[in-house]
């Protein structure tokens, strides 16, 4: 079975406590100055935003690649995890006298230190945000509604995290919220699906095993809610294009995955290594070959799971190294704010679920 049952979402939670003890410290360095990008002359400071969201990042617990399609696309089979690290969308119905919807961003990226990249992001018409704003009203068939909007953005661009899927799937929830909830969630997600492939996932309870192109969500009960784990971002990035053309198909995991689920939801299934399997890394780790570096550091140090999430080049880290270990010993590189040691910013954060029951409620809500 694909599902979760509950009963084993109920023996999960006593294993998720025992795990939680091994977390890393929450510790995050922050930007004193938040450098903005905006076209708009809309003050935000003039009155409260009328709603406000999370946009979560998400990691792949496991990424199998099964074959590729005849459309061009590569079928896969994951499971997805939305994190609590996340960027943040307020959002402002506009006057009467407006003629279009508005954004500005902010990058609240000092973690990453030396290594932040803020690529030119449009932030007109073209943005996913907006283009979800758009297609929101058009798909529930209302009058347009005329928002600004301002997006803090978090999420570390290039790491395989999700960040634009999370921050349109952010929009559509805001934008369905203000209009007073036309639409249901599992309309949400097929319009989300139209402006890209992992948007459909953010309507999920944040837990869900992904299949086709990703497109098709399968939400689970909450695996482990509130259960640590540390993201690191290297100062390189890499494109997904870049990952799959050095693919090779030919030597791809041979791990079922509906056993690697099955597996990974069992009590204790976050702390084995042999349950993280990601077709994508080894592609990712001939391209940057840095990544492999970090990887045997982490290791070295004694992490229990240390895996690249999606295609890169974030890389995760669950548990924390035994108090013998000689991480422990030595106080190794801490994980928070930017390690320079490790060339990477480094991001404690944790699991992060949304209602299954209510679909009025959004992640962290």
């Amino acid at each position: 079975s694909r599902s979760l049952t509950r009963a084993g979402a109920s023996a999960l939670l006593l294993a998720c406590a025992w795990a939680s003890a091994l977390a890393p410290p929450a510790r995050l360095a922050r930007a004193p100055i938040l450098p903005r990008a905006r076209l708009s002359a809309f003050d935000t400071s003039a009155r409260a935003p009328d709603a406000e969201v999370l946009a979560p990042a998400k990691v792949n617990l496991f990424l199998r690649i099964l074959k590729r399609r005849e459309d061009g696309y590569h079928e896969l089979a994951s499971l997805f995890q939305a994190l609590a690290l996340g960027d943040t969308l307020r959002v402002w119905r506009l006057p009467p006298s407006a003629t279009d919807s508005t954004m500005e961003i902010v990058w609240d990226d000092g973690a990453m230190g030396d290594g932040a990249v803020r690529p030119d992001v449009p932030i007109d018409g073209t943005n996913l945000v907006l283009r979800a704003v758009n297609l929101f009203a058009l798909r529930a068939g209302l009058p347009q509604q005329l928002l600004h909007v301002e997006l803090t953005k978090r999420i570390p661009v290039q790491a395989g995290m999700g960040g634009g899927s999370a921050d349109a799937a952010a929009a559509l929830f805001a934008a369905n919220r203000l209009a007073g909830y036309p639409a249901s969630m599992a309309q949400l997600r097929e319009w989300g699906a139209e402006l890209g492939s992992d948007i459909s996932f953010f309507f999920s309870t944040g837990t869900a095993y992904c299949t086709g192109r990703g497109e098709q969500i399968d939400s689970l009960p909450p695996l482990c809610p509130g259960q640590p784990i540390t993201v690191l971002k290297p100062e390189e990035g890499l494109s997904t294009p870049t990952v799959f053309k050095a693919l090779d198909l030919a030597n791809l995991s041979t791990e079922d995955p509906d056993s690697l689920l099955q597996a990974m939801t069992r009590p204790g299934g976050l702390l084995q290594p042999a349950n993280f399997v990601n077709d994508l890394e080894p592609p990712a780790l001939v391209v940057v070959p840095r990544l492999a570096v970090i990887q045997e550091a982490l290791r070295t140090q004694g992490w229990p799971v240390v895996m690249m999430s999606g295609s890169g080049t974030s890389i995760f880290c669950i548990g924390k190294p035994p108090a013998s270990s000689e991480a422990s010993q030595s106080g190794g590189p801490e994980l928070a704010g930017w390690s320079e040691t490790l060339r990477c910013g480094c991001f404690p954060t944790s699991f992060v679920s949304r209602a299954e029951n209510d679909e009025k409620l959004w992640y962290g809500e």
